[in-house]
C-alpha cells in the first residue's frame, strides 16, 4: 500500500503540474472559441511549439505511465479515488499560478472529498 501511495503522489503532481500549464500556455494563446478555422490552425501550430504546453503535455504523460504502473497492482476501486487528491493541488496552484479565485464553497467540497479519498484507502488495506 506504501508503494501506491508513493506513485499516487508522484502520478498526481506529476498530472497537476501538467494541467497548470495546459491552462496557462492556452490562456497565453488566447480563448479559441471565437476563433475561425484558420485562427485555431494558427494557434494549434503555435501550441506545438509552445514551452509551458510542450513540458504540460509530457508530464501528462508521466502521469500516465505511473497510472498504468498502479493498475497493474492495486484495485482501481483503491486506485482511482485516490486521484481526486488531484483537486487540492489543482485548487491550490490554480490560486497561486493562475490568480483563479478558489471560494470558500469550492475549498469545503475539496475537503469532503479528500476526506473520502482517506476512507477509501483505509478500506483498501483490509
Amino acid at each position: 500500500m506504501l508503494k501506491t501511495i508513493i506513485v499516487m503522489l508522484m502520478a498526481i503532481t506529476a498530472g497537476t503540474i501538467g494541467d497548470i500549464l495546459l491552462a496557462k500556455g492556452m490562456k497565453e494563446l488566447g480563448d479559441i472559441s471565437a476563433m475561425n478555422l484558420r485562427g485555431i490552425l494558427n494557434v494549434a501550430i503555435q501550441a506545438l511549439t509552445t514551452p509551458k504546453l510542450i513540458i504540460g503535455t509530457t508530464m501528462l504523460a508521466v502521469f500516465f505511465f505511473l497510472w498504468l504502473a498502479v493498475l497493474s497492482w492495486e484495485d482501481l476501486s483503491v486506485a482511482l479515488p485516490m486521484q481526486a487528491l488531484n483537486y487540492v493541488l489543482v485548487a491550490f496552484l490554480s490560486q497561486y499560478f493562475l490568480h483563479e479565485t478558489v471560494t470558500p464553497m469550492r475549498w469545503a467540497g475539496t475537503v469532503l472529498v479528500c476526506f473520502g479519498v482517506m476512507l477509501i484507502t483505509k478500506s483498501g488495506g483490509s
